[in-house]
């Protein structure tokens, strides 16, 4: 179960931390779609917070599109964008190595039949749709608002080594003119920008594949083991990532550390934690590779390096899968 913790004593209102951790714990596929968030009076129990301030929470996360509330139910994550279609399979050889999915192309082939339509009129269906995903792998596109392109390049970078294809960068407000110039395309972006994305890539047909992040969870055990009052580092490409990392370290440690952030290319901020700080997390290679390198040039004036913990994924294994699959790149 995730455990939720909310500092008092921080600058940081109460709600707000409880959003972020709740955003990141969705983001991160620990709460997947469909999962039924904890009631709130199992969240105040846990957090301490009033019922009322937790139920503006949910209803925030509600009206920002991130999950339903269902009457007497609960409210639960919501399934967002294209998330594990179906892929159609045909027979020999593939019926005896896939037997699960050959069942699955029977069922649907029967309820097509059902609805009335012919054997050539369901092939024809299959067809259009193989063949639109297919020109849908053809031209990936990952999107992300403009203050936030970091994590855009992010994406980009990993998707375009692992996918081993072509992958464009757009920023979400460029993003409707850019659909409007192709025929078919995917757009991939992170939880955290998928309402955006979905607005405006859905009225052009165009499917929109969200990508969970790293949970950071190891990273996190780190976080709550470092001595208090020593000052804690954080550097990444997104400046939404460091937002977000600065509100959710802390929630989990208050006024306990020192918070530093920067994003690899201000070398003087960089030279400032490199000076400054006993622990550094970096949130991705080219992060990484900046602070390892700052570490380096100012080793002579350093009385103790720093400790640099780095991350090397941005986007999921899990996703990386599911896209392949989704992209019948698999």
């Amino acid at each position: 179960m995730v455990q939720f913790r909310i500092q008092p004593d921080s600058e940081i209102p109460a709600s707000t931390q409880l959003y972020n951790q709740i955003r990141f714990a969705i983001a991160s596929r620990q709460f997947p779609p469909g999962h039924r968030l904890p009631s709130t009076r199992q969240l105040a129990m846990q957090t301490g917070l009033h019922r009322n301030t937790i139920s503006k929470v949910y209803r925030q996360l509600e009206d920002d599109g991130i999950v339903d509330a269902r009457a007497g139910a609960g409210i639960y994550v919501r399934a967002q964008g294209d998330e594990g279609g179906n892929t159609a399979k045909g027979r020999s050889p593939l019926v005896e190595q896939y037997p699960q999915a050959y069942k699955l192309v029977q069922r649907s082939l029967d309820d097509l039949l059902n609805h009335g339509c012919s054997l050539t009129q369901a092939r024809e269906l299959f067809l259009s749709e193989i063949d639109w995903r297919l020109r849908c792998s053809a031209r990936v596109l990952v999107t992300a608002p403009q203050q936030d392109i970091g994590a855009g390049e992010l994406m980009a970078h990993e998707l375009e080594q692992a996918l081993q294809i072509p992958v464009q960068l757009v920023p979400l407000e460029e993003l409707a003119q850019v659909l409007d110039q192709t025929r078919s395309g995917t757009v991939v972006t992170s939880r955290y920008f998928i309402g955006a994305a979905e607005s405006i890539a859905s009225p052009k047909a165009v499917r929109v594949i969200p990508v969970d992040i790293y949970d950071y969870g190891q990273e996190i055990q780190k976080l709550l083991k470092l001595p208090k009052d020593s000052c804690l580092g954080l550097v990444s490409l997104s400046g939404g990532i460091l937002r977000a990392a600065e509100v959710i370290v802390n929630s989990l440690r208050g006024d306990d550390l020192l918070i530093m952030t920067t994003q690899p290319n201000d070398t003087y901020k960089l030279n400032a934690i490199v000076h400054s700080a006993q622990t550094i997390f970096s949130f991705d290679q080219a992060s990484g590779v900046a602070v390892k390198s700052a570490v380096a040039a100012a080793r002579e004036d350093l009385i103790r390096a720093p400790l640099i913990i780095g991350c090397e994924n941005y986007i999921g294994e899990k996703s990386i899968h599911l896209l392949k699959r989704e992209l019948g790149l698999d």
